[in-house]
């Protein structure tokens, strides 16, 4: 699930905390797939910021950052809702906890299917840099920057 070395645990860091971390992707992406607000809101600090830039940018797209959990919930699910199906794999978890923050890098590999055209798609390998905090004794993201590795298909028939 993540691996645990001296750099990741530095400043005593507690090693129990290294799943819980991890665990705010897995909520991220398990959120979207099956349209959970709740589970979705739950990866996220009341004034987390999500940039997809990075990652449009491979197709010509420059999606404003997002602020706040309430805006990232809504524009990502409903922007998805009746319209999309996604399926989500994380890979490669790397924790690194200094204090009271903590940073993951992982792979993401997401599919998105157009619901009336599943023929229609995009299948994308990306780079996700997450600084989290904890917030109300839970380990949430504050920041999340996602970069493309590679991608297949047509992003922008996906995201608009």
């Amino acid at each position: 699930m993540y691996v645990t070395t001296d750099r990741a645990l530095a400043d005593g860091a507690d090693p129990r905390d290294l799943p819980e971390i991890t665990d705010t992707l897995y909520r991220f992406a398990l959120g979207q797939d099956l349209g959970d607000a709740e589970l979705f809101a739950s990866a996220f600090a009341g004034d987390a910021e999500l940039d997809f830039g990075p990652a449009a940018a491979k197709w010509g797209a420059a999606p404003p950052v997002m602020s706040g959990r309430d805006t990232i919930v809504s524009t990502i699910l409903g922007g998805f809702a009746g319209r999309v199906v996604t399926t989500h794999q994380v890979t490669n978890p790397r924790v690194q906890i200094t204090g009271g923050t903590a940073r993951l890098t992982a792979m993401v590999e997401a599919q998105h299917l157009l619901s009336a055209d599943r023929s229609v798609h995009a299948l994308l390998k990306n780079l996700y840099d997450v600084e989290l905090v904890r917030e109300d004794g839970r380990w949430v993201m504050s920041r999340v920057v996602i970069d493309n590795v590679w991608y297949t298909g047509d992003p922008p028939a996906i995201f608009g």
